[in-house]
């Protein structure tokens, strides 16, 4: 098996602003789309990881052409591991973006999205420049088109509180038939009104969870819902 990756003594100055100058560009690109997103760790985060993960690239191949292996041929030399070393580092940082906020898990594609800006970056620093950009094309791909291209609707729980229930309910179910949403389970509770109260009757809150087509989200099922004069709040619940 052999190798074409030019030695670092080969590199001139010009070959290693130019990887730096690529990893820097991969990362303003990336964290550019997290950022105007608002998420946890954003362009200047994105930009530092991919031109560290460089940095020990370019770091580990100097490190490389300075090892003399003429001297002793029962000597084995493993050259990845200051790479391996950043990409199981990276997971510190990436674990910092995910949070945890009403039993709701958020920040795991940020996360993932650090993680692949480091290895970008470690592919920058070793000279494969297409590869590079090749990933950063499909990374953005990945982040803005295609939850859009492939929509997935996750079950989840809508709570809809109302009143009239004789009238409420049928809209509901013709509503939930006509849309094509399937009711997977529902659970309820009945609160009777206080004595001050100006609306008369109990009040009813189902929690509904729903399978929903691929063409409808869940704005426009609340959107509709809360349309109805008798209902006066629907949200979506994780508990």
């Amino acid at each position: 098996m052999s190798f074409s990756l030019i030695h670092a003594n080969e590199l001139t100055s010009l070959d290693l602003l130019i990887r730096i100058f690529v990893a820097v560009l991969i990362g303003c690109v990336v964290g550019t789309e997290r950022e105007y997103k608002n998420r946890p760790a954003g362009l200047r985060t994105h930009v530092l990881v991919c031109l560290g993960a460089c940095m020990i690239a370019l770091a580990e191949g100097l490190f490389t052409a300075n090892i003399d292996t003429s001297t002793s041929s029962n000597v084995t030399y493993n050259f990845g591991r200051l790479c391996a070393q950043v990409i199981s580092g990276i997971g510190f940082l990436g674990a910092g973006t995910i949070f945890t906020q009403r039993k709701k898990i958020a920040g795991l594609t940020t996360a993932a999205s650090l993680w692949n800006t480091a290895c970008l970056g470690i592919v920058t620093g070793y000279g494969y420049y297409w590869l590079s950009l090749c990933g950063c094309a499909l990374v953005l791909v990945t982040l803005m088109l295609l939850q859009k291209v492939i929509r997935v609707n996750a079950i989840k729980r809508v709570e809809v509180r109302f009143s009239n229930r004789a009238e409420t309910i049928p809209f509901i179910n013709e509503f939930f038939e006509k849309a094509g949403i399937k009711v997977l389970d529902l659970d309820f509770h009945i609160e009777a009104p206080a004595e001050d109260s100006p609306k008369d009757g109990n009040q009813y809150t189902n929690t509904y969870t729903l399978h929903l087509p691929g063409n409808l989200s869940y704005t426009d099922v609340i959107n509709q819902l809360a349309a109805y004069p008798h209902i006066y709040s629907v949200r979506t619940t994780n508990t």
